[in-house]
C-alpha cells in the first residue's frame, strides 16, 4: 500500500510540470509551423511581390483609363477620339471609308 501512495504522490507532483512542458511544445511548435509562424515568413515575402506587381499593373490601366477620360473632358474634347468612338459605338461612316476591324 505505500508503495502505492509513493507512486500516486510521484505521478501527482509530476503532471503539473508535465502539463507545463507539453503548453510549451505546443506554442513552440504553433510558432514555428503556424499560419502567422516563422516559415511562414517566406510566402508572405512572395505573395507581397506578386501583389506588388499587380498593384503596378492596376496603376498603368487606371493611368491610361484617366488619360482616356481626360480625353473626352467636354471642356477641350480630342477630336480623333470622338470621331474614333462614333465610328465604332455608332457605326458612323462616310461613303468613301472603308472600316478594317484589327484584332489586339
Amino acid at each position: 500500500m505505500a508503495q502505492l501512495a509513493k507512486l500516486r504522490l510521484l505521478f501527482g507532483s509530476a503532471m503539473l510540470p508535465a502539463l507545463a512542458v507539453l503548453l510549451l511544445l505546443l506554442f513552440i511548435g504553433y510558432a514555428i509551423l503556424g499560419p502567422n509562424g516563422i516559415l511562414a515568413w517566406g510566402d508572405y515575402s512572395r505573395q507581397l511581390h506578386q501583389r506588388q506587381a499587380e498593384l503596378k499593373m492596376l496603376q498603368a490601366q487606371k493611368a491610361a483609363l484617366a488619360n482616356r477620360v481626360n480625353l473626352l473632358d467636354r471642356r477641350h474634347v480630342d477630336p480623333d477620339l470622338v470621331d474614333e468612338l462614333a465610328h465604332r459605338e455608332l457605326g458612323m461612316l462616310h461613303n468613301d471609308e472603308v472600316v478594317v476591324p484589327m484584332t489586339r
